[in-house]
């Protein structure tokens, strides 16, 4: 069994997410962890989670939406978080590729929803692009276990956020050809790491171009399997194990 921890699985990219989760099972991607990361799509995950037993959700505000977000949105994700297949406050975070002139709002943003985090005992899902300093720094000032999703830093950063007790969500940029994560995952071992597609982005090889899916968490497994020279039932093991240890509401019959 594979879990994809990490998808958007919204109808503003897909037209049948009938038709995703059903592709999924049949590459035995039995569990999907969707995230939101605006208003309106932490909305949909909590209304899609009532429709589809194996789907679990996540909600946060990405720092991309750091000017549209207002407090109400914050209220609704705190609200929220009792819901039984909620695992998780995310996608947030700090995101500085395009401009750092937003970095106080941003930090601002990732605060209160750290500090919600911390005050019921949430894991978080980060998404951190050239902001490692900061994030490192004000994940520092909190006990709070998650995930660092699409991780493509060193293995220094590495080795500091799993000591910090983070998982490293890895996804279809390890496939990609000048990626240079394959020395790092042999360097920090299978039960650092669980898997990923985020879902429509990052298609894993040799299917970069199309639109991606969860199904492809199985090429994601293969290729990690390879990497670790084990078997991809061995990935799978681990991996999911990973993925249950950190977030006690998913349930497995």
């Amino acid at each position: 069994m594979l879990i994809d921890t990490h998808c958007h699985l919204y109808s503003e990219y897909y037209s049948d997410i009938d038709d995703i989760v059903n592709l999924a099972k049949k590459s035995n991607v039995n569990i999907l962890i969707n995230n939101g990361c605006d208003s309106k799509s932490n909305k949909e995950v909590i209304d899609l989670l009532d429709k589809y037993k194996n789907m679990y959700g996540a909600i946060g505000i990405h720092p991309e939406e750091v000017d549209n977000y207002s407090l109400d949105d914050i209220k609704f994700i705190e609200k929220n978080l009792n819901n039984k297949k909620i695992v998780a406050i995310g996608e947030i975070g700090l995101d500085y590729h395009y401009s750092k002139e937003n970095k106080e709002k941003q930090i601002k943003l990732f605060e209160l929803q750290l500090d919600i985090a911390n005050k019921y005992k949430v894991p978080v899902i980060i998404h951190s692009r050239d902001a490692t300093e900061d994030t490192i720094n004000i994940l520092r000032k909190y006990n709070i276990k998650g995930v660092i999703h699409s991780f493509s830093g060193s293995l220094e950063t590495a080795k500091i956020y799993i000591k910090m007790g983070f998982l490293l969500g890895i996804n279809g940029v390890v496939t990609f050809k000048n990626c240079n994560l394959k020395d790092i995952l042999v360097n920090i071992g299978l039960n650092n790491i669980i898997l990923e597609t985020d879902s429509p982005y990052l298609t894993p090889v040799p299917y970069r171009g199309k639109q991606n899916n969860p199904s492809h968490i199985l090429d994601i497994a293969k290729y990690i399997s390879e990497i670790f020279n084990v078997s991809l039932e061995e990935v799978s093991k681990i991996t999911t194990k990973n993925v249950l240890d950190l977030y006690n509401k998913i349930t497995i019959d």
